[in-house]
């Protein structure tokens, strides 16, 4: 099943769009987190610029 919605995400307007993930440090317990997002390539920068 993977193998198919990797070939579907290579072709067509599925090229346009990257996953994303970010790790984020928790101020209280030190411990780290990670904020997965599908964006389009325009907006890559503005995923990782924004503070969690």
């Amino acid at each position: 099943m993977a193998k198919k919605t990797v070939a579907t995400l290579k072709t067509g307007t599925g090229r346009d769009f990257t996953k994303v993930v970010k790790m984020v440090k928790s101020e209280k317990t030190g411990n780290y987190t990670f904020k997965e997002e599908v964006v389009h390539n325009d907006h890559v920068k503005d995923f990782l610029s924004k503070d969690y």
